[in-house]
């Protein structure tokens, strides 16, 4: 009898010690993530090294000088932080230049043409001198270009970069999904309205596809597609003349990934990817899109080294290139990985772009890791109470997660935020290294070490990557199909 219970005592000791291991392994997540906080706090190389690139590169442009100068710069730093395992992931991408571009607008049958100050958007014609009467489609959605069918055709339309008096819960859609409506419906031409005050002129891409597109497309200031709009008003049929030259030709781009093999004998075949672009556009230094996503993800790489941890999983930091472009690099990360078979290994990717002052986590549309995101998260608020710990679930696109989420592979973002002075430099030549604040970007290298951690060391991770048709559903699920289908990238048919 005393046997028996001796039995019993000593297998429910060891139940209760098995239900009760941290997610860590031998070391407490609270012990962890206490170190974490006071290595971030306290040493932190984000602002300094964020602040040292954006003098000494400049902007990171794929395909440029400077832009080979940061994944230059970046290898170096993963090395520095101790790194073995750190490689160049090279691919091949159409790189485009901006050279010249025009905008004159004038009344019909005249020749007294007004010059507007305006840009280039990105993958753009080499060459382009295109005349047609303007076509206002108001935030061109679907519904505006429909209704204007009749008349876009042959024309130049000029169309809102946001949404402006649109009815509560309208979805916008991403310029270069605008830029395939109008050439689908047969425009010559795109004129964007920023919807930024202050005579700030946006860039970026204008393809869906990553390819140059056959229109060209720029973008004038909120003053500017006012004073257009104006005078659109007065003079029915008021032309537009866009004049543009450009640079473009094959190159080569690199991400940079440095690898903390998993330690855990069931679990290092599985792969966590945390990553973030690392080029930028040419306007200025970017330090905002993506110099605080990319050196953020540098910082974790070196807390976790500094700090010497472990993890069950295989961890890989990537800086992407060519995100601007189109998402080149983390297509060109998932093709290979799906050639290698490397792609059924990944369990999860964390992307970090423009992520600033992270107060939570969003399961990023995957139901199944919201338990695991609150238990990380009401850990991280025990030992840290400024961390607010709020919680989302939803997916979205136009960044290198999606290049996952088409695989089926759980991805997302931390929750985070910025100001809408620092919003407003949005691809804009004002995105400097003086708009980042040292205090909100170590909160986000401090939260996301930890989110990343428990999640590279929890027993069974709780979402399972999508097979082919469960992915379909997800993004109907989501809200996403059309913009997928505007962007080429729906893979199911009519089904």
């Amino acid at each position: 009898m005393n046997r028996i219970f001796t039995l019993f005592l000593s297998l429910s000791v060891l139940l209760i010690s098995t239900s009760s291991t941290p997610l860590g392994g031998e070391e407490s997540l609270d012990d962890v993530f206490k170190r974490i906080k006071e290595e971030v706090e306290n040493n932190s190389k984000a602002y300094t090294s964020l602040g040292d690139a954006c003098a000494k590169i400049g902007h990171r442009l794929t395909g440029s000088p400077q832009g080979k100068k940061a994944e230059e710069y970046v290898y170096k730093m993963f090395k520095d932080y101790g790194f073995r395992d750190v490689k160049y992931q090279g691919f091949q991408v159409e790189a485009w230049a901006r050279d010249t571009v025009t905008l004159s607008v004038a009344p019909p049958k005249s020749d007294d043409f007004r010059e507007i100050q305006v840009v280039s958007l990105a993958m753009t014609p080499v060459e382009a001198n295109i005349q047609g009467a303007i076509v206002d489609v108001g935030n061109g959605l679907d519904a505006d270009f429909e209704s204007k069918k009749e008349w876009v055709k042959g024309k130049v339309v000029l169309a809102n970069i946001g949404l402006l008096d649109a009815a509560p819960g309208t979805k916008n859609l991403h310029r270069s999904e605008k830029t395939a409506l109008a050439i689908q419906y047969g425009a010559i031409g795109v004129i964007f309205s920023n919807s930024v005050k202050g005579q700030v002129l946006l860039t970026g891409t204008a393809s869906v596809t990553g390819n140059l597109i056959s229109i060209p497309a720029v973008c004038v200031s909120y003053e500017s597609g006012i004073e257009i709009r104006k005078w659109l008003k007065e003079q029915p049929g008021l032309l537009g003349l866009i004049e543009m030259h450009n640079v473009s030709q094959p190159i080569k781009a690199r991400n940079v990934i440095a690898t903390l093999k998993g330690e855990n004998r069931k679990y290092k075949h599985e792969k966590i990817i945390i990553g973030g672009h690392l080029d930028s556009w040419d306007l200025a230094t970017g330090a905002i899109d993506n110099g605080i996503g990319s050196f953020s993800v540098i910082d974790i790489a070196r807390t976790f080294k500094a700090l010497g941890l472990k993890s069950k999983r295989t961890i890989e930091f990537v800086a992407f290139m060519g995100e601007e472009g189109g998402l080149l690099g983390s297509k060109a990360y998932v093709e290979r990985a799906k050639k290698t078979g490397d792609i059924d290994q990944i369990v999860y990717m964390i992307n970090l772009d423009m992520t600033n002052n992270v107060h939570g986590f969003n399961g990023g549309g995957r139901k199944e890791l919201m338990p695991l995101l609150k238990e990380i998260g009401d850990k991280i608020k025990s030992i840290d109470e400024k961390f607010a710990n709020e919680l989302e679930n939803s997916a979205g696109l136009h960044s290198d997660h999606q290049s996952f989420l088409l695989e089926g592979i759980p991805a997302s973002a931390p929750m985070g935020k910025l100001s809408k002075s620092v919003l407003d430099c949005y691809h804009a030549n004002c995105d400097v290294f003086e708009l980042v604040n040292k205090k909100e970007l170590e909160n986000t290298v401090k939260y996301t070490a930890m989110l990343l951690y428990g999640m590279a060391n929890t027993a069974n991770f709780p979402a399972k990557r999508l097979d082919f048709y469960s992915t379909r559903d997800f993004f109907i699920k989501e809200n996403l199909r059309r913009e997928l289908e505007l962007g080429n990238e729906w893979r199911w048919g009519n089904d």
